[in-house]
């Protein structure tokens, strides 16, 4: 899933939190990218869901 590269950097996929739970077919995913050092936790980040047609909460997945 994630992607080596040089430095800190580390490529990441943010998943919706709702979507699942709802039980609606089809996910909502985001590919972005945070600095290990500076958030080692997972991050969570607001985002569209065009399914659902509203922003909630995506959150990463590993």
């Amino acid at each position: 899933m994630a992607k080596k590269s040089k430095g800190n950097r580390l490529q990441i996929i943010l998943e919706c939190t709702e979507h699942k739970q709802s039980g609606l077919p089809g996910t909502s995913r985001y590919v972005t990218q945070k600095n290990r050092k500076n958030t080692p936790e997972r991050i969570e980040l607001k985002k569209y869901n065009p399914i659902m047609r509203k922003y909630t909460v995506h959150r990463e997945i590993k």
